[in-house]
């Protein structure tokens, strides 16, 4: 049965002890696997990972914008030219507590790389955290040139869900959504169409509630799936194939 994990960061170094035990139990069950760059090293770290059914995505999380300059964007765009890489990311602005890189830096580096991803035709994995009103101004402005994008890990409002959409964007749900307390995520994520749905684990972070207070791994995706498939009142086997279907289509990957 078709699984996609569509977001994780196992270049982390929470994985170094057993990194390659835990890609083959993970591969058991998935299909295949998206892995995620923050900034240049772990961009450089996800292209060194992938091979059969791994991919990257390479990128400039808003945590470390700063870092972003004319140099690093080359490197990026080098980057991106290997085989296996099918987006670009994660991007995007966080204004939350913890962050503490001013908003027009977090700016400047978001609309550099949605330059790059317009440039070089490929998708965009999008980090939003308590910055939407900024965001949708932001991709607004690129939509029309953007070849798709997924918002990861969505945290929104339903109100934003139909944004997305209009954008022509997936929207992908991790752990976070099987919480109990979760109740406001889960009346977005029945705003999305099963065509637009993605599934990830945002790896090793945000377990989701069936192994919560554990290491995330790539497989347990599958936890998301069927909490989702339940919450959507269909199988599981149509939501993984629904959902692995979307991924194919978006980060144009062939696994025929």
């Amino acid at each position: 049965m078709p699984l996609v994990d569509s977001h994780c960061h196992i270049q982390d170094a929470k994985f170094d002890e057993d990194r390659e035990e835990m890609i083959a139990r993970s591969l058991e069950i998935l299909d295949w696997m998206v892995v995620i760059g923050d900034d240049l090293p772990t961009s450089q770290q996800a292209v060194a990972l992938t091979g059969d059914r791994i991919y990257a995505s390479v990128g400039v999380h808003p945590y470390y914008a700063d870092t972003l300059d004319a140099e690093l964007l080359d490197a990026l765009r080098f980057l991106a030219q290997s085989e296996h890489v099918v987006a670009l990311g994660e991007m995007g602005l966080d204004y939350f507590k913890h962050c503490d890189i001013p908003k027009d830096i977090q700016e400047n580096a978001f609309r550099a790389q949605l330059d790059l991803a317009c440039e070089m035709n490929l998708p965009v994995v999008i980090h939003n955290r308590e910055s939407t009103k900024d965001l949708c101004t932001i991709i607004d402005d690129y939509a029309d040139n953007l070849c798709g994008g997924v918002l990861h890990c969505f945290a929104g409002s339903p109100e934003f869900v139909k944004h997305c959409l209009s954008w022509g964007f997936h929207v992908s749900f991790a752990g976070n959504v099987t919480f109990p307390k979760a109740e406001e995520l889960r009346i977005a994520a029945r705003e999305v169409p099963l065509d637009r749905l993605l599934v990830e684990t945002d790896a090793p972070y945000l377990a989701p509630q069936a192994v919560r207070g554990k290491r995330c791994e790539p497989h347990h995706t599958k936890h998301t799936a069927e909490f989702l498939a339940d919450m959507y009142g269909i199988s599981y086997e149509e939501l993984a194939q629904a959902t692995a279907d979307n991924a194919a289509r978006l980060y144009r990957v062939n696994q025929d």
